[in-house]
């Protein structure tokens, strides 16, 4: 059981750091991401917000999993 689950943190991992880094590329190209003078708007903003909680996420799921791995359980 302990092998599950630390593959599945592991397999989130991968998921967060491949898929979200290039949705941000669309979202930084999406033309409500920045007004007319330039300036990030609200909607860059916040899905850069989310995608890097998403990052976030996936560098502590990676850690988890290799505590997991290394302490036995």
């Amino acid at each position: 059981m302990t092998g599950l689950l630390i593959a599945l943190l592991f397999i989130n991992a991968a998921f967060n750091v491949i898929v979200w880094p290039r949705f941000y590329g669309r979202v930084a190209k999406d033309p409500r991401a920045r007004d007319e003078h330039g300036k990030p708007t609200r909607f860059l903003i916040v899905h850069a917000v989310l995608i890097g909680l998403a990052l976030l996420l996936a560098v502590v799921s990676a850690v988890v999993a290799i505590i997991a791995m290394t302490s036995g359980v």
